[in-house]
């Protein structure tokens, strides 16, 4: 390898710390975290709910009751996740309020 192929392999070489401003770190939020959580949360409350539901006297009447409580999961479950989804987006934007 030559001098200059060398030379110029080093230069590109740049340290974080001189590039990366520690002041300007934007802390975004990590979105996968937020859906997972809304998820797992919307799995447990549904079920409890539905559950819950199905063992009341009106619902003993119920001809199929683990179709209600699949329903009512899922529909639970697709709110609480499209929630910790908007609660994200609203952290997401307040972190960019001090820019």
């Amino acid at each position: 390898m030559s001098e200059t192929q060398a030379s110029r392999e080093s230069s590109d070489d740049v340290e974080v710390r001189d590039v990366v401003d520690p002041a300007t770190v934007r802390r975004a939020p990590r979105y996968k975290a937020f859906f997972l959580t809304g998820a797992l949360v919307g799995i447990i409350l549904g079920l409890a709910l539905s559950f819950y539901l199905v063992s009341t006297p009106s619902g003993t009447a119920l001809m199929k009751p683990g179709v209600y409580v699949t329903v009512l999961t899922a529909f639970v479950t697709t709110v609480t996740t499209l929630l910790a989804g908007l609660f994200a987006v609203i952290a997401d934007r307040r972190s960019l309020r001090g820019r």
